[in-house]
């Protein structure tokens, strides 16, 4: 059901991500294929080389700081950080996070959305990879960007475990390389 859309899609340990992610049609509303991710991390092992793709990949990129948006993108975000030697930061939605806050407000197909940060948390200079599970239009992303150019830090790139084809023909956001796993082999909405 997925390719893989990176830069060594030889790599046995792509179509076994690939084969892992379970789509659920009109999920949470009609016409939505969602992306179930939650198949993905019950396979120890093909969890484990998703984690080691992403390692393998930073590990000598003299990243300092490993962002993960709320909330999919925690699971796969912190084990990276583990493994690389960084810290974790999480990005949350608005009124989640105690303590000062810096927030970036961004725009969804239907409304407007916002992640938050802690004042801090982030030094000026810093390098960091921003991880979410998934891709479609980079408004999530693109926003997470902003939060950490604000603070002085220099995003190096954003990684995605799926790209949806929307964003296939853009694999940059503001800027910053976009790099994704695997995609949908067939993209249709019901």
């Amino acid at each position: 059901m997925f390719r893989a859309e990176n830069d060594d899609d030889d790599d046995p340990r792509l179509n076994a991500i690939s084969d892992s992610i379970r789509v659920i049609p009109d999920f949470p509303k009609p016409g939505i294929m969602f992306q179930d991710i939650t198949t993905l991390v019950a396979n120890h092992l093909v969890y484990k080389h998703t984690i080691d793709i992403f390692a393998d990949r930073y590990r000598e990129m003299g990243i300092s700081v490993v962002a993960g948006v709320e909330a999919r993108g925690f699971i796969f975000a912190a084990p990276i950080a583990l493994a690389i030697g960084a810290k974790f930061i999480p990005l949350r939605k608005p009124g989640k996070l105690p303590g000062k806050v810096i927030s970036e407000a961004y725009e969804l197909e239907y409304g407007e959305d916002c992640l938050e940060m802690h004042v801090g948390s982030v030094g000026q200079g810093e390098s960091v990879v921003i991880v979410d599970d998934l891709v479609a239009t980079g408004g999530t992303l693109s926003a997470a960007i902003k939060l950490f150019e604000r603070v002085g830090a220099e995003v190096i790139e954003c990684a995605c475990v799926i790209g949806l084809p929307e964003i296939k023909e853009r694999r940059m956001l503001n800027g910053t390389p976009l790099y994704v796993l695997v995609e949908p082999r067939e993209y249709t909405a019901s």
